[in-house]
């Protein structure tokens, strides 16, 4: 009994630690309200074994057993770290090997390793049981080698002539030649893009997702996702385009952004990222650290890796750093500075991986549980304050791995400090960067800073980060002291219950 009151007596400590103006229920979701969990369905979960057609869990180049019915039975697991949204490689059918679901043979049928078309329709109606959103990857550069189209004469036209790329910085090379050997799909041809147009509208409508995310984005004309994007927003205001660039190249990201994206993944800034929180002692780029004060206009993604790069983890590991450590740091970023988390499944097992296809490793659930509490942790505190989704973005220090910064939205106020250095730092906030007379709540840790002389004092450990409230001070905190006393009185009243009942058992 008592251990199941456990996570009551813990919610009731978290709801007393945070002042009454946060808004605790932020009404009309914002895509910037989300935070997304993305899944390669082939490594995630086998949910069914029936599809275990060739399955090989030794060969990383194989189909390893994940499927739909594996996403639906992990849900709540996925939903109990705090994750709004999942997205999902293509399911689409796909030439033989194709685990990744990027040879596609077939855009209007599920690939029969991964289930039917009913259980991913079953997915998405339990993800949004969850209230939780379900993206898809859906592929418009190129085709697998054996999809009929390439072997039909009447649609030689389909397709750019058979070049490989040789400068990837050339766009008209980028957009024309054969990625791998794969048939590289002409988008200009009218019939090739109003199939494409038509298959996209037919999976929004037949199975409810709610956006795609679009896999070389880069390698396909702006032309094309202008129409693709009025034509998709045209079906469904909210719908969410998310552009996902080949890793290799540098694009300009506002320009996809214009033809009517709502985001792309900028890894020129995940690069970046990844190298302030591999190791400690980096200071954050001043690019990201000017004053942001509209979150409306777009959009952006934090996210560290994806199923095209290396694991975080690598990068920690050839650093000689502790994983669980480091991503505790860097999630802690991703999930308090502007933008949507966009995280890579394994990352709540710090799983670790090289190039395509190490970093794709199947999912462990019997993994050690310490990350995934963090990430529930610092989630739950994303989804309660909107000052994290919604508010203003300020830096207030920035040196060498310390770093501060406070978002505001509606009059709620958070500060948010974290140390990734070798030492333990002191840092004094003024009036000029935060209002004095109050004091600062720490939700992450409990730590307590209270103005002095209209100071803030933050002495924050080494590898530690807080994520505090700014609040009007408070004696005693009546709310905190109750429940304390509430857990004291309960665990007695539970060691009572033991003596009685072992009592009765000694005299029977």
């Amino acid at each position: 009994m008592f251990k199941r009151m456990i996570p009551i007596f813990i919610c009731l400590l978290l709801v007393s630690a945070i002042p009454a103006k946060a808004e605790m229920n932020k009404g009309n979701r914002l895509w910037q309200d989300e935070s997304i969990y993305s899944i390669m369905i082939d490594r995630f979960n086998d949910g069914d074994t029936k599809n275990d057609l060739g399955v090989n869990t030794r060969e990383p180049l194989a189909y390893n057993g994940g499927d739909l019915q594996g996403i639906i039975d992990k849900l709540d697991y996925i939903q109990s770290m705090g994750f709004t949204a999942i997205r999902l490689t293509p399911i689409f059918a796909n030439a033989q090997n194709g685990y990744h679901g990027y040879w596609v043979t077939d855009f209007y049928k599920v690939d029969e390793h991964f289930g039917s078309l009913e259980t991913f329709k079953q997915l998405v109606k339990e993800a949004h049981k969850r209230k939780m959103k379900v993206l898809l990857d859906f592929v418009t550069n190129n085709v697998a080698k054996s999809h009929p189209w390439v072997s039909d004469a009447g649609k030689q036209n389909w397709f750019h002539p058979k070049k490989s790329t040789v400068n990837w910085n050339n766009q008209q090379e980028a957009e024309n030649g054969w990625v791998d050997g794969l048939p590289d799909l002409n988008q200009e041809n009218p019939e090739v893009k109003q199939y494409l147009l038509d298959a996209a509208k037919w999976w929004m409508k037949e199975t409810n997702i709610d956006g795609y995310t679009l896999p070389e984005v880069n390698y396909v004309p702006l032309s094309f996702w202008k129409d693709f994007s009025a034509a998709m927003k045209q079906e469904k205001a909210d719908f969410f385009l998310m552009g996902i660039p080949a890793k290799a190249t540098v694009i300009d990201v506002k320009s996809y952004r214009n033809a009517g994206l709502d985001t792309v993944l900028d890894f020129t800034r995940s690069q970046e990222l990844r190298k302030v929180f591999a190791a400690t002692n980096q200071p954050l780029p001043e690019e990201y650290t000017d004053a942001v004060n509209d979150q409306s206009v777009n959009v952006t993604v934090n996210f560290l890796d994806t199923e095209n790069t290396a694991r975080f983890t690598r990068d920690i590991v050839k650093k000689r750093q502790f994983p669980g450590t480091r991503w505790k740091t860097a999630l802690t970023y991703l999930f308090s500075t502007p933008g949507i988390p966009f995280i890579y499944y394994g990352t709540d097992i710090a799983l670790n991986g090289g190039e395509v296809p190490d970093n794709r490793q199947p999912m462990n659930f019997r993994a050690e549980k310490e990350l995934i509490d963090y990430i529930s942790k610092i989630s739950e505190l994303r989804n309660q304050l909107p000052s994290l989704t919604r508010g203003t973005f300020e830096m207030l220090y920035n040196q060498n791995g310390m770093m501060i910064y406070k978002r505001i939205y509606k009059g709620e106020t958070t500060v948010i400090a974290i140390n990734n250095t070798t030492k333990s730092q002191k840092v004094t906030l003024t009036t000029d960067q935060l209002e004095g007379g109050k004091e600062l709540r720490g939700l992450l840790n409990g730590d307590l800073v209270r103005s002095h002389n209209d100071q803030y004092v933050l002495i924050i450990d080494r590898d530690i980060s807080e994520l505090y409230v700014l609040a009007e001070k408070t004696g005693i905190n009546i709310p905190f002291i109750a429940s304390l006393m509430l857990v004291v009185v309960l665990f007695l009243v539970f060691l009572l219950f033991i003596l009685k009942r072992r009592n009765r058992t000694i005299v029977d």
